[in-house]
């Protein structure tokens, strides 16, 4: 190195680099991520940004106090113009209620696509997790604590964007 200036880079990169920029993706380790704090949801919600869900794959047990659902999740790292997916699941533990708007639950196989999840101290540590949906629809879980979990369910596959 040249003291504290940075370093400089000409010409071509070297084979190596050239071979793995220009060989196959490797796919992501599946993902098992816990929640016990808005900023742990933050990135739980990034990783599913645009995740699908079908409204049959979304369940409250209220005798649990979990929420649950499936979600097929973008894979992040694909190259440009292709497209991978996984199956996530992700819970919400100690869900005192759960308050829906424009989801149709009597229509199973309708999809939704999850634009961000968002989590609102009510008095601490209660609060409000959202789940926003592509077209207004929402999921509001009034919830004893924040405590939830997403983990990778299977292996990356080709899929629509």
């Amino acid at each position: 190195m040249n003291g504290d200036r940075p370093a400089q880079w000409t010409g071509r990169p070297p084979a190596a680099i050239s071979r793995h920029l220009s060989g196959p993706v490797c796919p992501m380790e599946p993902l098992k991520l816990a929640v016990f704090d808005a900023e742990d949801l933050a990135v739980v919600s990034a990783h599913l940004q645009e995740a699908v869900a079908r409204v049959g794959d979304i369940a409250f047990l209220p005798a649990e106090r979990r929420f649950a659902l499936l979600v097929e999740r973008l894979e992040p790292g694909a190259r440009e113009g292709t497209t991978r997916r996984r199956v996530a699941g992700l819970h919400f533990e100690r869900v005192l209620s759960v308050r829906t708007r424009g989801i149709d639950r009597a229509d199973p196989e309708a999809s939704l696509t999850l634009l961000a999840i968002l989590f609102q101290e009510t008095e601490a540590p209660s609060g409000v997790a959202t789940l926003h949906f592509e077209g207004g629809a929402t999921a509001r879980l009034e919830v004893e604590c924040l405590e939830a979990a997403m983990k990778d369910l299977d292996e990356p596959k080709p899929g629509a964007a």
